[in-house]
């Protein structure tokens, strides 16, 4: 359980530091969508961070 807390946590970071720099330059971070722009960054990085982060304290929780 501890692997797939960290696996989770990690998940969580990741997706944040996406988030932030997809605010700066959004091509960067979702150059496969015909249209970038800072609303779909929050909306695609923004909903990865908040679901693994509530996993992360799920398995927190039963851990």
């Amino acid at each position: 359980m501890p692997y797939l807390r960290f696996f989770f946590l990690m998940m969580t970071i990741t997706a944040i530091n996406f988030m932030l720099v997809g605010l700066y330059k959004p091509w960067l971070m979702l150059w496969w969508e015909d249209f970038q722009n800072r609303r779909k960054v929050i909306r695609v990085y923004g909903s990865v961070a908040l679901v693994s982060l509530m996993l992360y304290v799920v398995v927190r929780l039963i851990d």
